[in-house]
């Protein structure tokens, strides 16, 4: 029998009223359209692709939502029309009756009500729009700007509501706000370009932005950044408190944000630091700030610096070895990684047990200039070395080793660099090394070069002291605490002095380089046991220093050509004592006498003398040499190698 047309309407409406309940009780659009990507549990933060038309607010709330509103609506529906139509029925007949006999009182209180009502919503209105004026201020100046400034990029489809995604509070600009915008989970947009667009758009400065990208839920936090303090000067008397409470291994470099202590522990965290900033952003202040609070603990500092006067503080005091000649940083590189070398060998033999203390005192080494220094180096070797030696210079190949094996051995690094390339530290498995980096008024290129892992850049600044600290993975930007150079050559030498080599005699000790033709084979050569010496009397300054400082002779006369092969590393008048009238005429060319006598009586790191000939001092001939090239003023040896 054919179905008849009636027949198939009651059909389809039974099976609309079926999808329609289906819907009902689901919680979804009535309509059966999903224009939101909101699920039963979870409210929609965007529309759906391909959707036109209005999008009511309604469709952003979850399911639950929606099922809770629609069941107590018919519960309050059905529970009024019930008291209404059998409890107050009688009520309603009567006062039907009243009113049709006499409607002047009833159209005197419908008037009364209309005008209280009437009054009652004008009231609510103003009510309602005074107290939301600053939210839909908000809306119509910041919110919705920054929507449409954002729909292109993150490809938004145009009837997004920008409430659902753009989560910014009132007082968006205040220190504590938090600002949070949903970003689509495809991830197929520019995350510097969105940065841009919600910091100009905002007018944002000083804020941080985290990237949540995992799971479902993709969104950006925006939060203000805490500045540090404008000054950290170790003057202040808090400051001094929280520079002596530091622990050995980790000095302080400066105050964070919130007043937060920033430190670098060398023996956990980071072994060799590296400090990158232009010229002028501070880097001799915060080698000064480390190098000091290590002196204070007893550690050996080694200055290796090319420009001859960036640490006149560390002059002349104990614990400090000065080079200034290239030759002397050449050659106190090499005898550096003799020391690493032995230092392993007595790891190995004490075990794992061990204090680390008992291989020696802890050994920093200041490099600075390191793009300067390495060209020196390189061409150095090329002026000096020998047929058969490698092209590499020896003292590259011993720091690149101290770099690789610093930790264990108590032996840490703290590079400068203008700009530390890979080329310029020597390939980029050196520059890993270094997982403490400093930066200070750094371009967008070094930023990206040394810590991509941090991002989006923070500004650069040419506040002075400003740095930021890039330690795993994230940047903290710190005020760097400032030493006058009074200051730090106290509190370099009020501390702990640093403890003479294990199972030598008091005084300095000098390593013999083994016989050999090259520097090349020094380095090569294992490590000679260290002779005892004699005790030296207690005037000089340089005891503690040179327990530890294996510093070798001079490689070459500083009045003798720069383009032959150096003799070995001690000379053979080098051990001589002569007087200051002697060694002005025959050893220093180009000093006189005058300017030997003046530096006996105001330089520092003038050497102390080692016997006596009636009424005059004798000084070795070697060491004043290593002071006449190391002095802080222009170079008299093989620092100008053109």
């Amino acid at each position: 029998m054919a179905q008849t047309k009636f027949d198939k309407q009651v059909e389809d409406t039974a099976e609309s009223l079926a999808f329609g309940i289906g819907r009902f009780l689901a919680g979804r659009p009535m309509d059966g359209e999903r224009k939101t990507d909101a699920t039963f549990w979870r409210s929609g933060t965007r529309v759906l692709p391909k959707v036109e038309g209005r999008v009511s607010r309604s469709s952003y709330r979850a399911g639950w939502k929606r099922l809770t509103f629609r069941i107590s609506s018919l519960a309050a529906v059905g529970a009024g029309g019930y008291q209404a139509g059998w409890v107050h029925q009688d009520a309603t007949v009567a006062t039907a009756q009243q009113i049709w006999a006499d409607p002047a009182p009833a159209l005197a209180a419908l008037e009364q009500t209309g005008i209280a009502a009437a009054s009652t919503a004008a009231v609510g209105t103003a009510a309602y729009f005074a107290l939301t004026r600053k939210r839909r201020e908000l809306m119509r100046e910041w919110v919705l700007p920054l929507h449409e400034a954002l729909a292109l990029p993150l490809r938004l489809p145009e009837q997004t509501d920008p409430r659902r995604y753009l989560h910014i509070p009132r007082g968006f600009s205040e220190d504590d706000a938090v600002i949070r915008v949903d970003v689509p989970g495809r991830l197929d947009f520019s995350k510097d370009l969105v940065v841009d667009i919600i910091a100009t758009k905002l007018a944002l400065e000083g804020v941080t932005f985290s990237w949540h990208l995992a799971g479902r839920e993709t969104y950006v936090t925006v939060k203000k950044t805490r500045k540090p303090p404008a000054k950290a000067a170790f003057k202040d008397p808090k400051v001094r408190e929280i520079v002596a409470a530091a622990k050995e291994s980790a000095p302080v470099i400066g105050i964070g944000s919130a007043g937060r202590i920033v430190t670098v522990d060398l023996d956990a965290e980071s072994p060799h630091i590296l400090v990158n900033a232009s010229t002028g952003g501070g880097k001799s202040v915060t080698l000064r700030c480390i190098a000091c609070q290590m002196l204070h603990h007893g550690s050996l500092v080694f200055v290796l610096d090319t420009k001859r006067i960036s640490h006149p503080w560390a002059n002349g005091l104990p614990g400090v070895t000065y080079c200034r000649d290239i030759a002397d940083i050449h050659d106190q590189l090499i005898a550096l990684g003799i020391e690493g070398r032995r230092r392993t060998r007595v790891a190995d033999e004490l075990g794992i047990d061990a204090d680390p203390k008992d291989i020696g005192p802890r050994l920093l080494i200041l490099l600075e200039e390191v793009n300067a220094t390495m060209k020196q180096l390189a061409r150095y070797w090329e002026k000096t070395r020998e047929s058969g030696d490698p092209k590499i210079s020896p003292a590259v190949d011993a720091l690149n080793e101290i770099l690789y094996m610093g930790r264990q051995l108590r032996m840490h690094v703290l590079l400068v660099a203008q700009s530390a390339t890979a080329r310029a530290l020597g390939g980029p498995e050196v520059r890993e090394q270094f997982s403490t980096r400093i930066l200070a008024r750094y371009s967008v290129n070094a930023w990206r070069m040394l810590a991509p892992e941090v991002h989006p850049a923070p500004k650069s600044t040419k506040h002075h002291g400003r740095a930021q600290v890039v330690s795993g993975g994230s940047a903290r930007e710190t005020q760097i605490l400032f030493f006058t150079e009074a200051e730090a050559r106290e509190w370099a030498t009020t501390g702990t002095p640093a403890p003479p080599a294990a199972g030598s005699q008091p005084g300095p000790v000098q390593l013999q380089k083994p016989p050999a033709d090259s520097l090349t084979d020094a380095w090569s050569t294992p490590t000679p046991e260290l002779p005892p010496t004699p005790e030296l009397p207690p005037a000089d300054r340089d005891a503690l220093a040179d327990a530890w400082s294996l510093t070798p002779a001079p490689a070459a006369d500083p009045g003798g050509p720069t383009d032959r092969t150096p003799p070995p590393p001690t000379a053979p008048d080098d051990d001589q004592a002569v007087g200051l009238r002697e060694a002005a005429e025959h050893h220093l060319p180009g000093i006189t006498l005058a300017a030997l006598r003046f530096a006996r009586a105001n330089d520092p790191a003038f050497p102390d003398p080692v016997d006596k000939r009636g009424a005059e001092l004798l000084y070795r001939v070697g060491d004043l040499k290593k002071w006449a090239r190391n002095r802080p003023r222009a170079a008299t040896g093989t620092t100008d190698l053109d």
